[in-house]
């Protein structure tokens, strides 16, 4: 049984709405940030990365960067640009990429639900990334990017969302990137509780996106958990904010690889290793096909690779990942990359940049080799959540992304 409960969201104004939503932190540098921001004091970039409004000497992780962050966030406050919500509600989140439109409800999951495994994984966390925004929440006393999380599709939910749809939204407004972000609001006691219920008949949870903001919440629960004498089980540091998606509005693009040499074998040599494994085919498109098919870019052409029966088992749910395949019988013991973690060989590529990206980093002499992959698919993400295992490094880039700033947790 999963909890979601409701919470009093800080909010911008109207009027500011579309100049305060941004980006998540984790997809601009700090130079796309500062670039972004530039003439923009509303912007919640000037919280989620403050180092845009510091000297560009000064580390990431000085003290001074979260400390401005609290400044910034205090003052939009202050300012009446972000105005708390009176009673608690939830929200629900629709955005438009192109021809895909997904809708999520805003609430507040469950730390608890998290540290039980209610809300499933598939990533391992880095300790420093974990570190990084416990020192933010912890600064603002606030959460402001949410954590992406998706649930099998619960018939009743989804016609609640249908009927605030049809209502007037807080927001609605097409962001430079050409995608459109519409915010209703979810509230009135009936509704509410209504909600809360349906998930309470929810088995199970599973993190999308947000590994390291979720994990950062569950710490910060704990500290203050433990430092609270009067700890009641309802204060606000025991939730997230979240943004959950019913399973089939989710949408999930390839995350793509290039490689900077072969590893000192020729081209030829190079094909004939890659041969062991895959079946080859010339003149293939850019994008594969169907699962456990790969197109390759090299040499100024697109070959098709298909992994050959035994090279991958069938009914493991990582092994038989496409990254996986990939990994173990070519990125691995053809081209060197035994931690792609780690290997400074290797770059990741989002399938939201297209394979033309592929291509033109080939083409320039910046990577020897590109491979284009299949999206991995829903159920083979909840597969692996499943089986309590993770998925490897880079296996799932989840488009559109959630604006920060729309609805910020006090705790």
């Amino acid at each position: 049984m999963a909890r979601i409960r409701p919470f009093k969201g800080l909010r911008p104004l109207k009027e500011y709405a579309s100049r305060v939503a941004a980006p998540p932190y984790d997809v601009l540098d700090s130079d796309e940030a500062r670039e972004m921001a530039a003439g923009n004091p509303y912007s919640i970039l000037h919280v989620t990365k403050p180092e845009i409004d510091l000297d560009p000497s000064i580390d990431l992780y000085d003290p001074r960067v979260y400390a401005r962050g609290a400044e910034n966030f205090r003052k939009m406050i202050a300012d009446g640009v972000l105005v708390q919500d009176p009673e608690p509600c939830f929200y629900f989140y629709r955005q438009i990429m192109g021809d895909h439109a997904q809708v999520g409800l805003v609430g507040c999951a469950s730390v608890e639900d998290y540290d039980r495994n209610v809300i499933r994984k598939h990533e391992f966390t880095r300790k420093d990334k974990e570190e990084d925004r416990l020192r933010h929440i912890d600064a603002l006393n606030a959460q402001v990017g949410p954590v992406f999380l998706t649930y099998p599709d619960v018939a009743e939910l989804s016609a609640i969302q249908a009927e605030v749809g049809r209502g007037e939204p807080e927001y609605d407004f097409t962001a430079p990137d050409g995608v459109r972000h519409t915010l209703w609001l979810a509230s009135g006691e009936a509704v509410v509780r209504k909600i809360e219920q349906l998930f309470a008949d929810v088995p199970a949870l599973y993190v999308a996106d947000g590994h390291h903001r979720s994990a950062a919440a569950a710490i910060l629960a704990r500290r203050r958990r433990e430092a609270d004498p009067g700890h009641t089980g309802n204060e606000e540091y025991n939730g997230f904010l979240a943004v959950i998606f019913p399973k089939s509005h989710m949408r999930i693009l390839p995350y793509n690889r290039v490689v900077k040499d072969l590893n000192g074998h020729s081209p030829a040599a190079f094909m004939d290793l890659v041969s062991k494994n895959f079946e080859i085919v010339q003149s293939a498109p850019a994008s594969p096909g169907r699962v456990h098919e790969f197109s390759m870019y090299m040499n100024g052409s697109w070959i098709g690779l298909r992994a050959k029966d035994g090279t991958y088992p069938h009914d493991d749910p990582v092994m038989s990942l496409d990254s996986s395949i990939l990994q173990n019988n070519l990125l691995g013991p053809v081209l060197g990359i035994e931690d792609p973690r780690t290997d400074k060989r290797i770059g990741f590529v989002g399938g939201i940049r297209g394979t033309g990206e592929l291509s033109t980093l080939v083409d320039t002499g910046r990577y020897a080799v590109a491979f284009s992959l299949y999206p991995t698919t829903m159920d083979q993400l909840l597969r692996v959540a499943e089986s309590g295992n993770v998925m490897p490094p880079k296996s799932t880039w989840f488009e559109p992304k959630l604006r920060s700033g729309l609805v910020i947790h006090l705790l």
